[in-house]
C-alpha cells in the first residue's frame, strides 16, 4: 500500500509537472518559500537568556561547513557579533538573523579573515533595516584605521543605493561603520567595552603574538555568561577570565593534522605552505590544550570554533579530538556554521541545537 501511495504520487507531481511546466512549478515553489520566510527573525523563538549562533566556525582555509571565524551573541533584546569573516554575514541573512537589528560588531585582532567579511556586514545591517546611525565597530587600538578603509571602499557603494533606494531603503546618515576604540587591557586586567539592557561585554588579554593587539571576549547576562577566545594559543589569562562560564568557545588547530599539510608541501615542493603550515603552529591552541584551558577556568561546555585545518577527510574530527576527553571533563562539541547554544536566564540549562 505505501509503495502504491508513493508511486500515485510521483505520478501526480510529474503530472502536475508536464501540465504546468517546470519553470512555472519553479515560480510557484519560490512564491510559497517567500511567503513562509520573509519577515520571521531568528531570534522571535528564543527565551530569555543568553544565546550564542556560530555564523562562521572554520578559519582561512575553505571548508564546506564552516565559514570564516563569526560569531553572533543575543543576549535578551541585544545583537552583538564578534568578527566578521568571509560568508558570516550572508549566513546570518540566511538563518534569518535580523541583520538590520545588530547593536555593535566586535573584533578581536586584525587578521584578514576575522575581518574580510565587515564590509558585508555593515552594508547588510544598513540596508535590513534602513538604519540611520552607521555600525559601531567596537575593537582595540587599530580599529579605526579597518573601519575607515572599509567606509572609503563602499563609499560609492553607498551612494549608488541612496540614489537608487532612497532614505527610505538606504538613509545616507546610517551608511557605513564608527569607530569604537579601546584601549587592549593588559594581562590580569578585564575591560568592560559594553553595557547595555543588563548584559555586559569585557575583553581580555590573549596571546596571539606577533599578531598585537589581541583580545577575547566575556559576556555576562541574567546568570549566564559566555567567553570566545578570539586567536590565541594557550592562554592562562583567558583561563583566569573564563572562571566558571557556562560555555567556553575556543579556537583549535590540530598540530598532527596541520603536520600532515606540512609534510605533503614538502613532497610536493611547496616552500611557501611548507612555510605557513610551519609558522602558524606556535601561535594557535591545540584541541588538547584548548581542552586544558577548560578544565582549569571550570566552564561548563567547550565549544570548538576557528578550527584549522578542514575536516575533510574520513577520521580528520576523531584525529582533531584525540586526547580532549582526557583533558576536560565537561560536554564538548566540534563547530559548524549554523551551531546554536542557548543558555536561559538564571538556570543551569545548556541547550544545543542547529540553523538550518
Amino acid at each position: 500500500m505505501i509503495k502504491y501511495l508513493i508511486g500515485l504520487l510521483c505520478a501526480l507531481v510529474g503530472l502536475t509537472i508536464y501540465i504546468w511546466g517546470p519553470a512555472s512549478i519553479g515560480i510557484s515553489i519560490t512564491g510559497m518559500a517567500a511567503k513562509q520566510r520573509l519577515g520571521q527573525s531568528l531570534t522571535q523563538g528564543l527565551e530569555d537568556g543568553l544565546h550564542l549562533l556560530l555564523c562562521g566556525a572554520g578559519g582561512p582555509m575553505p571548508d564546506p561547513e564552516r565559514s570564516g571565524p563569526c560569531v553572533a551573541v543575543i543576549a535578551g533584546t541585544s545583537l552583538v557579533i564578534v568578527d566578521a569573516g568571509s560568508g558570516g554575514a550572508r549566513n546570518l541573512n540566511a538563518m534569518q538573523f535580523p541583520l538590520g537589528e545588530i547593536d555593535a560588531q566586535l573584533l578581536t585582532h586584525y587578521h584578514s579573515d576575522h575581518i574580510d567579511g565587515l564590509g558585508e556586514m555593515a552594508l547588510l545591517r544598513w540596508v535590513s533595516s534602513a538604519n540611520t546611525a552607521p555600525l559601531p565597530v567596537y575593537g582595540p587600538s587599530g580599529v579605526a584605521e579597518v573601519v575607515q578603509g572599509f567606509n572609503r571602499s563602499y563609499r560609492a557603494d553607498a551612494e549608488y543605493r541612496n540614489a537608487h533606494h532612497g532614505d527610505n531603503v538606504a538613509p545616507v546618515s546610517g551608511r557605513g561603520m564608527v569607530a569604537r576604540p579601546f584601549i587592549a587591557p593588559q594581562v590580569g586586567e578585564l575591560l568592560t567595552v559594553l553595557e547595555q539592557d543588563g548584559l555586559t561585554v569585557s575583553a581580555f588579554a590573549v596571546d596571539h603574538k606577533p599578531v598585537q593587539p589581541a583580545v577575547g571576549y566575556r559576556f555576562d547576562y541574567r546568570g549566564r555568561s559566555l567567553v570566545i577566545s578570539g586567536d590565541t594559543a594557550k592562554s592562562t589569562n583567558l583561563e583566569q577570565f573564563a572562571k566558571g562560564v557556562d560555555l567556553l568557545v575556543h579556537e583549535a588547530l590540530s598540530r598532527e593534522l596541520v603536520g600532515q599539510l606540512n609534510k605533503a608541501a614538502i613532497h610536493n615542493q611547496l616552500p611557501i605552505i611548507e612555510k605557513i603550515t610551519t609558522d602558524i603552529l606556535d601561535y594557535h591552541a591545540s584541541p588538547v590544550e584548548a581542552a586544558e584551558s577548560a578544565q582549569t577556568a571550570g566552564a561548563k561546555h567547550l565549544l570548538y570554533y576557528h578550527i584549522v585545518p578542514p575536516l575533510l577527510a574520513p577520521g580528520s574530527q576523531a584525529a582533531f579530538l584525540q586526547g580532549v576527553d582526557k583533558a576536560y571533563q565537561g560536554g564538548v562539541t566540534v563547530g559548524i556554521d549554523g551551531t546554536l547554544f542557548s543558555l536561559p536566564a538564571n538556570s543551569q540549562a545548556i541547550e544545543q541545537t542547529r540553523v538550518p
